[in-house]
């Protein structure tokens, strides 16, 4: 099974995308077609959400669960929550229970507060208790993320307190891909995704190393960052990551270790069984959705 476990779409709703999105100027096409035709060779693709006050950015959680229920059988929605937001346990809740979302995303970077604030760390606490996986968001490229909230080690706390709970580093915590390593190592449920990494050869060849080199690559799960590239490019460069160790001294790093990444079964590392509705087709559950 294939799982792009790191994907974005917006429209004509969303609010102040591009702080969220890293554009840098670029007209970045993120419409259902282009979405729909770029996860069309792939098994399943997890839908992010994001809401920032901080920003006054937001793809909204109801936007997210309308596109996902359309095409239940490939799409996962995760809900944007923003941990600063007075009735965000409410809005967990009601994503949940709802607007059938199966995740949540936070950015500490990127909503301005520290990952171990007490707001946060009821947003996990309520996460925990009903089984949803949290992805990081470590987009730094904004002029007005605060990278001192989006260090990979402050993480280690929150899985310390929160054994159970699934955490997803986007991007392998770049720039601080070691510390992410040794946090893989370090808890069960902590991995991270490939996602912006693979259409940069030398960053992402070192990444990739350092995971290996440590023994964790199976916790690194695959994504791709659309809309800034295809689920079908990046699986390309993961492969051909090993390019520039020809003719080097520098270490391969295995095929089957690669193609690990690729068709690892996120969805159920992740708490997200599999299971079949009245028709017959394949739907995605919480853990929580089974007892």
């Amino acid at each position: 099974m294939i799982v792009d476990c790191h994907t974005q779409v917006w429209g004509a709703s969303s609010r102040g995308v591009p702080c969220v999105t890293e554009c840098g100027g670029e007209d970045v096409r993120a419409d259902i077609n282009r979405h729909l035709e770029a996860v069309h060779m792939i098994d399943r693709a997890i839908v992010l959400a994001f809401k920032s006050r901080y920003l006054n950015t937001e793809i909204s959680n109801e936007f997210v669960s309308d596109y996902v229920r359309r095409f239940s059988a490939k799409l996962v929605g995760f809900a944007g929550i923003d941990p600063t937001d007075s009735d965000c346990l409410d809005e967990i809740r009601r994503a949940q229970e709802a607007l059938g979302l199966k995740g949540i995303t936070v950015s500490p970077a990127l909503q301005d507060f520290h990952p171990s604030d007490t707001r946060a760390m009821r947003v996990y606490e309520e996460c925990a208790r009903r089984r949803l996986p949290i992805v990081f968001q470590q987009s730094h490229r904004n002029a007005l993320a605060k990278l001192e909230y989006a260090r990979p080690l402050m993480l280690d706390a929150i899985a310390a307190e929160f054994p159970e709970l699934r955490i997803i580093v986007a991007h392998m915590g770049y720039p601080w891909v070691d510390e992410t390593v040794v946090l893989l190592g370090k808890h069960r449920h902590v991995y991270a995704d490939v996602s912006g990494l693979l259409q940069r050869p030398w960053l992402g060849y070192k990444s990739l190393l350092a995971a290996y080199e440590y023994g964790v690559m199976n916790k690194l799960l695959f994504g791709s960052d659309f809309p800034y590239r295809s689920p079908v490019a990046c699986i390309e460069a993961l492969y051909s990551v090993n390019q520039l160790s020809y003719g080097t001294n520098l270490v391969t790093i295995p095929r089957e270790q690669l193609r690990g990444i690729v068709e690892r079964d996120a969805l159920s590392l992740l708490g997200l069984a599999e299971r079949q509705n009245g028709n017959g087709v394949s739907t995605v559950g919480n853990a929580a959705d089974h007892d």
